[in-house]
């Protein structure tokens, strides 16, 4: 695995994270945009958790590629996920942020955790 794939891979680590932290700390700038998009809070924990699995297993891809390879697929799947979220809020101008989350996992995936 290249320099620049283990780069993203931990900062896409860092951020997904992060946004899985703010979940569970029920950060206004996080839970406000989930309640107004009509998510409903008994799906906030597993969207939590969903986040902190593929935070760990872009990391557990540095050791073990397939593992890293699923972590990044869904974590693009997800941050997907939250775009069509935003699009049928018509929130469009919120769009960037799943982007802004995913963009790291998607260029790993892309580098390769393969070798």
């Amino acid at each position: 695995m290249s320099t620049t794939a283990v780069v993203f891979a931990l900062a896409g680590a860092v951020m997904v994270g992060f946004s899985s932290y703010s979940v569970f700390a029920k950060a206004p700038y996080v839970v406000g945009p989930l309640a107004e998009y009509g998510v409903p809070r008994s799906w906030w924990t597993f969207l939590g958790l969903a986040k902190a699995a593929g935070a760990v297993g872009l990391v557990v891809g540095l050791f073990v590629p397939l593992v890293g390879v699923a972590a990044a697929i869904g974590i693009t799947l997800y941050f997907a996920g939250a775009v069509i979220t935003t699009f049928r809020a018509k929130a469009y101008a919120h769009s960037v942020f799943p982007v802004m989350y995913a963009a790291p996992a998607v260029v790993a995936l892309a580098l390769g955790f393969s070798g």
